[in-house]
């Protein structure tokens, strides 16, 4: 499967930019290990699964180490809803299976000086492993969206960054690439 990164940019019609800032004042909070999103017993249980996974993955080399993309030069924004981010791949793990524990895309900003933050991680399934017209995969609770210019499923989770928009929103308002 080709990268997302370009796709995601023109068929969205996000803009490219520089580095992410991260600063941690109240509107850019990093979530901690233990601080799980109020949305309900079964989903705190999975967040916390899914930050215990990724908590390796705050360090980029480590992901990296593990099959994820280090080179990524877009960070994927909207200029009225936020940002998604630097969208990190694994492509071996672009299937039709979802494991709550292995996040086919990590979602990362950058800090001024260039250092990546783990905010997030996305959930990724092909239409061409997936149809579109078959029901949707489900993980955490929700049902993946359709991307019709993609040709696939997604659906991210701020596991790492409060998003003031929703555990499951595509687009962090507080963060700026």
């Amino acid at each position: 499967m080709r990268s997302l990164l370009i796709p995601l940019a023109g068929v969205l019609l996000l803009s490219a930019c520089g580095t992410a800032g991260a600063a941690n004042g109240p509107e850019r909070r990093i979530i901690a290990e233990n601080d799980a999103p109020n949305v309900g017993a079964s989903v705190d249980s999975d967040t916390a699964r899914v930050r215990r996974a990724t908590a390796a993955y705050r360090q980029l080399d480590a992901a990296v180490a593990d099959g994820y993309a280090r080179s990524v030069t877009q960070c994927i924004q909207h200029p009225r809803h936020g940002v998604m981010g630097y969208h990190h791949g694994n492509r071996a793990l672009m299937d039709a299976r979802i494991e709550l524990e292995k996040p086919e895309i990590l979602v990362y900003s950058r800090t001024p000086s260039g250092e990546s933050v783990l905010n997030g991680v996305e959930y990724v399934v092909p239409f061409t492993s997936l149809p579109r017209t078959a029901t949707p995969p489900r993980v955490m609770g929700q049902a993946l969206k359709p991307s019709d210019e993609l040709q696939l499923w997604y659906l991210h989770v701020w596991i790492w960054r409060e998003n003031p928009s929703g555990l499951f929103a595509d687009w962090n308002p507080s963060l700026r690439c």
